[in-house]
């Protein structure tokens, strides 16, 4: 039968970007239609991707910057390649209550998943916190911005996430896998907590990747340089929506003060 015929995760990444060879689409869609877990996958991928190309595609239309002229590039590392977002979702699963286990592994999925672990570290040793959760409190926000700002070279904004129903309770300072890490947490009505983890990344682009351990999930992606991991109780939904209005506030992070 059609839909038993094996189905690649490249595979699956083709078909969301429109370049899977038309003789692999039927075998695709029955495939999707026989693996909702896989299905589920795509329509995130789709998701985040729609919103990367609403927030980006007008740069196509821009003339190109002179620090971007050949002669340049040829004379210095391309660190334009932090800022590019023509970008295609990834999603990856992390699972099992041992470890982390990865699919499709690589040096950059290690990096990624290592970032995302100390991330996710931080959240679960900090929402427990009943005392001092944060070392500096909502209520001296202002203060908190500019302290992380200092410290971590980058514009560092507290998001507003009330559209979510999340309050600020406060933020601190981390160390990072590159340096400093800011790190901010949320609180709902109902007590359940959320944090955001940011700190210099070696990734060059803005996939989307979804992480889980037992009740605990993050959405990692790195933008201008950044990373960035939003961390909660295991809901994807529920991140995926949280996530967009934090990328939606961040972009303009990874750039020089």
């Amino acid at each position: 039968m059609i839909h038993d015929t094996p189905v690649t995760e490249d595979e699956l990444h083709a078909y969301v970007d429109g370049e899977l060879p038309s003789e692999r689409h039927d075998a695709v869609e029955a495939w999707l239609a026989a693996h909702p877990d896989d299905a589920e996958r795509v329509r995130l991928w789709r998701t985040m991707s729609d919103m990367l190309h609403a927030k980006y595609d007008h740069v196509a239309d821009e003339p190109v910057p002179a620090r971007l002229a050949l002669d340049r590039l040829t004379q210095r590392p391309r660190q334009w390649a932090l800022t590019a977002t023509a970008a295609m979702l990834a999603a990856f699963l992390i699972g099992g209550g041992s470890g982390y286990v990865l699919r499709g592994m690589t040096a950059q999925t290690t990096a990624t998943a290592s970032f995302t672990g100390d991330a996710l570290e931080a959240h679960r040793l900090y929402v427990v916190d009943v005392r001092h959760p944060v070392e500096v409190a909502a209520s001296e926000r202002a203060h908190l911005q500019q302290w992380l700002t200092n410290r971590c070279g980058w514009q560092v904004r507290a998001p507003e996430l009330d559209a979510q129903g999340l309050k600020l309770v406060g933020g601190r300072l981390l160390p990072g896998p590159n340096g400093p890490a800011s790190f901010f947490m949320y609180e709902n009505a109902s007590g359940e907590r959320f944090t955001i983890y940011a700190s210099r990344a070696t990734s060059t682009s803005s996939n989307m990747r979804y992480a889980a351990q037992d009740k605990d999930a993050a959405m990692y992606w790195a933008d201008n340089g950044i990373g960035y991991v939003v961390s909660g109780p295991a809901d994807k939904e529920k991140l995926t929506q949280i996530a967009r209005l934090v990328f939606d506030q961040t972009d303009q992070a990874g750039r020089k003060l």
